[in-house]
């Protein structure tokens, strides 16, 4: 998880301070000490680091603080308030043209990941009733324009290539079919380099110049650490850029290009790739992930995953069956599949208060909802939708089926009973709004490897 080191050290800073009954000014000192250090050895640069302590420390040494009756969680609170307003307040959104189409101008070093990210983003929006279009306009690296091609094609959106004519020339004829054709997003996918010379940024201002873009984007990978400042300042001071996209930000533990880059430019950071497929992509909210880094959860960004990815037809569908107990394995292999839908296990259940500490040295078993499904699978759709005619020998033959063994058979239908009896119990008390409370939206906790608040745990092989 991104600023996993840095949310360990500061709990570890804090938990001194909790410790204290009250505090003191060399107390508070100590512990931004500790602080500041954390925040360095999550690669956030220096000047960063040494002004977002001074900033706590100014605030945490007040009378408001000193004199409170909990004053560590009155210096947690600011320290929240600091890395929200560290990394852009609130949550920027793209820019919307008045008159259609937006254009976005994606730039950025070869290897941050422009490509994909301008196809994620187009596939936002198109989930959204928008109509985008990409443009490639990297006529340099080998292969940039069938990339292009390729993810296009997976998100369903079309893309405008002229081969190797002149990118000033491709962005003028994209946004020109644009106009014409009732696309409202236009992405310009250009060209980026190894590392950041005058010929890259020459190209990209005549761009910016003859297209005028509406937002200029600037894709970092999380992964550059303190280089990300020399290249979000190059580009900033080169283009006047308007946000920043973060790559790669589920493969750093330390996330300070995060910080850093947001600091130094003053550009808010948009939007944040977690992921290598193309859902995997999140609006960035500051505040969410200062709750995040200081082990708070983040309940808003899981309620908006599971209305993304769950469907409110068969949830519906879902809510019906369990209030007549007619909830059977189809079911639960349909729940399984939408809960997939929402990413890894371990990444929802550290957005929920609390639970992500309890996490973070457990390893979670992401292959328990695959072995659950696949001994579904081995079944017939009577056994599915009858599971107490499954008898020693179907067993047998459902285990050989799905590679596995009668007891991890077993296993299944016994938790199975057990979610029916708990079920069958619920609508016997006539408990209707008991059961909404516990399963907002009909969604089973099946798969979970711990189950959801009173129910067994399924899927934990």
């Amino acid at each position: 998880m991104a600023f996993e080191g840095l949310s360990d050290k500061l709990e570890n800073a804090f938990k001194k301070l909790k410790s204290k009954g009250a505090l003191t000014e060399s107390d508070v000192k100590d512990a931004m000490r500790e602080v500041r250090l954390a925040l360095l050895e999550a690669d956030v640069s220096y000047k960063v680091a040494k002004d977002f302590t001074a900033k706590v420390t100014e605030k945490a040494i007040g009378a408001r603080v000193m004199e409170s009756l909990t004053p560590a969680q009155m210096v947690i609170k600011i320290v929240n308030e600091e890395l929200t307003a560290l990394m852009g307040g609130t949550q920027a959104r793209l820019t919307n043209a008045s008159h259609p189409p937006t254009i976005v101008m994606l730039c950025g070093l070869q290897g941050s990941g422009k490509t994909t990210h301008a196809a994620k983003i187009a596939k936002f929006l198109k989930k959204q009733g928008h109509r985008p279009l990409l443009a490639a306009c990297d006529i340099y690296r080998p292969a940039a324009i069938k990339q292009l091609q390729v993810v296009g094609e997976q998100v369903g959106v079309p893309v405008f290539e002229m081969g190797k004519e002149n990118p000033v020339t491709i962005a003028k004829e994209a946004v020109k079919l644009a106009k014409d054709h009732g696309y409202d997003y236009v992405f310009l996918d250009t060209a980026g380099r190894l590392h950041i010379d005058e010929a890259l940024m020459t190209e990209l201002k005549n761009i910016k110049s003859e297209v005028k873009p509406h937002e200029i984007l600037l894709v970092i990978d999380s992964m550059l650490g303190q280089d990300a400042v020399n290249v979000a300042s190059t580009f900033n001071e080169a283009l006047g850029i308007d946000g920043l996209v973060l790559t790669k930000l589920d493969g750093d533990t330390r996330g300070g290009a995060a910080l850093s880059a947001r600091a130094v430019t003053g550009k808010p950071i948009k939007f944040v790739g977690v992921g290598e497929k193309l859902d995997d992509l999140d609006i960035f909210h500051p505040d969410r992930m200062a709750s995040r880094i200081l082990g708070m959860g983040d309940v808003l960004s899981l309620i908006e995953k599971a209305e993304t990815a769950l469907d409110e037809k068969k949830a519906e569908e879902l809510e019906k069956k369990l209030m007549q107990n007619k909830f059977d394995l189809n079911d639960l292999m349909d729940q399984m599949l939408e809960l997939r839908k929402m990413g890894s296990m371990k990444d929802l259940l550290s957005m929920i208060p609390g639970v992500g500490k309890k996490l973070k040295d457990q390893d979670v078993d992401e292959s328990g909802i695959d072995k659950t499904l696949a001994i579904i699978r081995s079944m017939t759709p009577q056994e599915r939708k009858k599971p107490e005619i499954i008898n020693p020998s179907r067993k047998r033959r459902i285990a050989a089926g799905c590679g596995m063994q009668v007891e991890d058979v077993n296993r299944l239908l016994t938790q199975y009973k057990q979610m029916q009896k708990l079920f069958k119990q619920m609508n016997g008390k006539g408990s209707k709004k008991k059961m909404k409370r516990m399963f907002p939206g009909g969604m089973p906790g099946g798969g979970m490897g711990g189950g959801m608040p009173g129910m067994p745990p399924m899927g934990g092989f």
